[in-house]
């Protein structure tokens, strides 16, 4: 992404274009260009029988461009509250989240079995790190080293313990009484993908929003207790027909994308030979799309660092909570989600302000399945209760100041 105006430019100087097209502009303007071509023809590679894991590119993905473009919100502005993908088997909603990790930059990485990290002793003094870490503090040995943003993927029989963490028996063995980090906490500064979402126990879901919302939680086992950070990316996705989500847990989603198969012919054609020139090579795939995943990975960091910088004019705001009014939605995350989401719309497309274009394209994302045929017709009876209420009030008062 090339930077607003009022900010120093510096994506195109690391990653040069073909000469036959105009420099990159923005973040949206590389990925529309980079997803719209085709591949070189793709060799098999040879087989060392060896298992290394190569992510299908992101910038490789096919059409689903409202699936994409929610997901690159999410990575520019963790606030946004996460993203929800809704849809049926095979439209690629597992694909794209675990091509995540290459967009993203370089994070703080702990050295230790139990996570400690530099401001751990910055916020909670020595005590706040294990014995060995405050040993390797005290002579000046590093505690982190940085690494590359993992994802994080929490297991469909993962037990409430598992996700927010438990006593260590690593140190029981040792006569010790420690608590070990859970998911929750080994998924901080990473991303956190939640598969059938849907089909998760309440209360571990429950724990998993809790934390994405506040960025840290509380442990208690015993007589000991334990607040871990969990800052993470949460993406979810669920398939509708094996099962519906609850309302309270629906609303905790910041944007929700409904993925759909695609319908174009040729792009399913396109689909189909990206797919088979990745079984044959994905390396080569990789690598034929590593300059632009490279420059998008600059970009969405630059993207992160000028965010506090955009602004949200009040006439674009007017329209924002207009249009949630006109909807009849509740729930005040709406608001949040909308204008977080323009916010990181907006500097995605290099602007350092939010317009109504920008509303226009992230309000789907944002309060789609946010109104409730329940409560609306809860309300519209207990407002029929209230009327009548009401009248009777005043009829009965009337007729007692009268008698």
């Amino acid at each position: 992404m090339s930077e607003p105006e009022e900010v120093q430019q510096s994506a195109d100087e690391t990653a040069s274009p073909p000469q036959s097209l105009p420099p990159v502009r923005s973040l949206r303007e590389l990925i529309d260009r980079v997803t719209g071509r085709s591949l070189e023809q793709v060799q098999p590679e040879n087989d060392a029988g060896i298992a290394d894991v190569v992510p299908f590119p992101f910038l490789a993905l096919v059409g689903q461009d409202e699936m994409k473009l929610a997901l690159l919100l999410a990575m520019v502005n963790p606030h946004l509250g996460g993203v929800l993908l809704i849809g049926p088997r095979g439209t690629g909603k597992t694909t794209a989240v675990r091509s995540l990790p290459d967009l993203l930059p370089k994070t703080p990485r702990s050295l230790c079995y139990y996570g400690c990290l530099p401001e751990d002793i910055e916020v909670g003094g020595i005590d706040a790190v294990c014995p060995d870490c405050a040993k390797k503090y005290a002579q000046g040995e590093p505690l982190a080293v940085l690494d590359r943003v993992r994802l994080v993927e929490l297991p469909l029989n993962a037990r409430l313990e598992d996700v927010v963490g438990g006593l260590d028996e690593r140190a029981a063995l040792k006569g010790q009484v420690r608590l070990r980090k859970g998911i929750l906490a080994q998924a901080d500064r990473n991303l956190l993908y939640v598969d059938e979402v849907n089909l998760l126990a309440d209360e571990v879901v429950d724990a998993i929003l809790d934390a994405a919302a506040q960025g840290y939680y509380h442990v208690r086992r015993g007589p000991m207790a334990a607040t871990y950070r969990a800052r993470f990316v949460l993406v979810g996705s669920m398939n509708p027909e094996e099962g519906r989500l609850r309302p309270q847990i629906l609303d905790r989603f910041g944007l929700r994308v409904i993925v759909r198969g695609l319908k174009d012919r040729t792009q399913r054609l396109e689909a189909y030979r990206r797919a088979q020139a990745y079984l044959t090579n994905p390396r080569q795939v990789a690598r034929e799309f590593a300059p632009s995943t490279a420059l998008a990975q600059e970009d969405i960091q630059i993207a992160r660092e000028v965010l506090p910088q955009v602004e949200l004019p009040d006439d674009v705001a007017a329209l924002g909570l207009e249009l949630i009014e006109r909807l009849n939605i509740d729930s005040l995350r709406a608001e949040i989600t909308l204008f977080e989401a323009a916010r990181a719309h907006a500097i995605a497309d290099a602007r350092l302000a939010v317009t109504p274009a920008d509303l226009y394209v992230v309000a789907p994302l944002a309060l789609r399945l946010r109104r409730s045929p329940f409560m609306e017709n809860y309300f519209q009876q207990q407002d029929a209760e209230e009327s009548e209420l009401q009248k009777i009030l005043d009829e009965t008062i009337s007729t007692g100041e009268h008698s």
